[in-house]
């Protein structure tokens, strides 16, 4: 969205307030809630698989949004801490995990202290990043020695013409929602697409380490099949999805 002269806002205010709007109904949206049951054991075998046993550690979930992933890891036992920059979203984590700490700031610039958490997560952020290579600098900067990373992402805009037609015939967003969306999209790093191998290419730049990549998440897909729907279950099994995990 192109601002009037003399406007001190960016694009990480369109991206902010674009999520705010959208909190009040973000749960109700399928593959957005966690449903219980099969769900959430699928995701919680994903976070053990790459993160290893929780045993109290300090875990920060950025863009946390309404507290979902905070939700599920201080179930595993983290002790956890969520960041997110939209407010609405915020108040919606905080009444869903009362035993977590949620604060409000850029996922991009924290003003967290150096070396504070043990673990940091995310879900369905890196492909919003309007600069990732500053962005997990500054992740690395809040971990520890040895800390881990764990993010979950994908390529949401390459899409063969099965999904593409698909896509079409699934139920949409309102237009103006739409709109922003796409004027957001086209305008952060990965406006082409968040591809696996350019993530962990630049987290090793950022100075990351025993970077994995993890296509098979099969399993949170057949659970999520239900709620979503046949259409865009056949578009999510299409998807480039992925995470990638990775040390200090």
């Amino acid at each position: 969205m192109t601002q009037p002269l003399g406007s001190n806002r960016d694009l990480r205010d369109e991206i902010r307030d674009y999520w705010s709007d959208r909190a009040a109904t973000f749960d109700a949206e399928p593959g957005h809630k966690i449903g219980q049951g099969e769900e959430q054991a699928a995701w919680q075998a994903l976070v053990q698989k790459h993160l290893g046993p929780a045993a109290g550690r300090r875990l920060l979930d950025l863009a946390s949004g309404t507290g979902e992933i905070a939700r599920l890891c201080h179930d595993l036992g983290y002790a956890v801490t969520g960041l997110d920059w939209s407010e609405p979203m915020l108040e919606r984590a905080r009444a869903k995990v009362p035993a977590a700490v949620f604060m409000q700031a850029d996922a991009e610039r924290t003003m967290l202290p150096n070396a504070s958490f043990d673990v940091l997560v995310t879900r369905h952020l890196v492909w919003t990043l309007v600069d990732p290579a500053a962005a997990f600098a500054e992740w690395k900067r809040v971990l520890v020695p040895g800390g881990q990373l764990l993010l979950v992402d994908g390529d949401f805009v390459t899409r063969g013409w099965v999904a593409r037609t698909l896509a079409r015939l699934s139920p949409r967003r309102s237009q103006n929602m739409d709109s922003r969306h796409q004027e957001i999209l086209s305008q952060v790093h990965f406006a082409q697409g968040a591809r696996a191998q350019q993530v962990a290419f630049l987290l090793a730049e950022a100075g990351f380490k025993d970077i994995r990549i993890d296509t098979d998440l099969s399993k949170i897909h057949r659970a999520q099949a239900r709620q979503l729907g046949w259409r865009r279950s056949l578009i999510r099994h299409s998807e480039h999805r992925y995470a990638i995990s990775a040390k200090i």
